[in-house]
């Protein structure tokens, strides 16, 4: 498969990551959010459980408000325009993990060969285990908002969100959906599956905004 491979997946040794670690200072005055405990570990959470996913038949889906709808195969997703870098990584239970070195594709690449409507205002995530998550299109092009397959230099494994996970480095993570199979661009909001349930629509670590 044309991009698999530890070493595809690093897009560049994790020296050669750009540092996203300082993006707190938009937020707040210290890296670690208030209410989290940093960790070395990498704890799995999800929704249901890890799903199968057999490489040979993803793919990704772009639809919605788009000038061009486009589906990926894995590989020539992995073909796509990477970057790596290195961003913290905050979960809502109250750990955070600092350096987490991701490899993948920017939001903006897949805004630009869609095309997006100028009523687009909102994004829906979804992924293989029927999970969803909402973010603003303008928090979608903050800077740091990836579509990863790799992890640290490796290929993104399979309880962390592999093949594709989004990550958010400015959200909670559960704003990041793991297994992600497409995103749909909407002209109105369309609440995701935690979002529904009570927790924060915005979600951001530096003011505790864990549930609405």
């Amino acid at each position: 498969m044309t991009g698999s491979g530890a070493t595809d997946a690093a897009a560049g040794s994790d020296g050669d990551a750009q540092d996203l670690t300082g993006l707190y200072r938009e937020y707040g005055d210290d890296r670690l959010p208030p209410g989290q405990r940093e960790t070395d570990r990498f704890p799995v959470l999800s929704k249901s459980g890890t799903p199968s996913v057999e490489s040979e038949t993803f793919s990704f889906e772009v639809w919605g408000a788009v000038e061009t709808p486009v589906t990926y195969s894995l590989s020539e997703f992995r073909d796509l325009p990477a970057v790596t870098q290195r961003q913290d990584f905050h979960c809502v239970t109250g750990w955070s993990k600092f350096d987490c070195a991701f490899t993948g594709v920017e939001f903006g690449e897949i805004v630009d060969r869609a095309g997006i409507g100028d009523d687009v205002e909102h994004v829906l995530f979804h992924a293989l285990d029927g999970y969803t998550t909402n973010l603003s299109l303008d928090e979608c092009t903050h800077e740091g908002v990836l579509f990863a397959y790799g992890l640290d230099g490796d290929d993104l494994p399979a309880d962390h969100g592999g093949p594709i996970r989004v990550v958010t480095p400015h959200k909670y993570a559960y704003k990041g959906a793991k297994w992600v199979s497409g995103v749909e661009f909407l002209t109105e909001k369309e609440l995701g599956y935690w979002e529904k349930r009570g927790y924060s629509d915005s979600a951001n670590p530096w003011n505790e905004e864990r549930y609405g």
